[in-house]
């Protein structure tokens, strides 16, 4: 029995929904939750990019081309997915790394990725409450 790791974001708070279309995730419930048996840690919940798309494609992991077998209707800029986070480093390192919501990016990503390079590349946060005026 494949047992889930707690659904915890990067931020320390519940881990939020990365994307119902397309449908991602590891388990394909739309979150980057994981567990021990996701060795590529599909857990950065990415916005992509034509720029990310193309890299991705280049070094061996091509996420755009459509693939009806598997049904997969390839990613287009702006899906989000839950990316491995060894791969979204890549990117970073090769100065094209695309967006990621904090708060869908599930906590195990920091074994692998800073959480300053996260920040770096962060959507800005949802407010919450308050008026206008805060």
């Amino acid at each position: 029995m494949i047992r889930q790791d707690l659904p915890v974001n990067v931020l320390g708070g519940p881990l939020e929904s990365c994307s119902f279309d397309p449908l991602t995730g590891y388990f394909r419930d739309g979150a980057c939750n994981t567990c021990a048996e996701d060795t590529g840690s599909h857990t950065v919940c990415a916005v992509m990019t034509a720029e990310f798309l193309a890299y991705s494609k280049y070094v061996g992991n091509d996420l755009s081309t459509p693939r009806p077998e598997f049904g997969f209707e390839g990613l287009k800029p702006g899906d989000r997915w839950c990316l491995c986070a060894a791969r979204f480093l890549q990117a970073h390192d090769e100065g094209c790394a695309p967006q990621v919501s904090l708060a869908s990016t599930h906590r195990r990503a920091l074994e692998v990725v800073p959480l300053h390079v996260l920040e770096q590349h962060g959507l800005p946060l949802r407010r919450t409450g308050g008026s206008a005026g805060d």
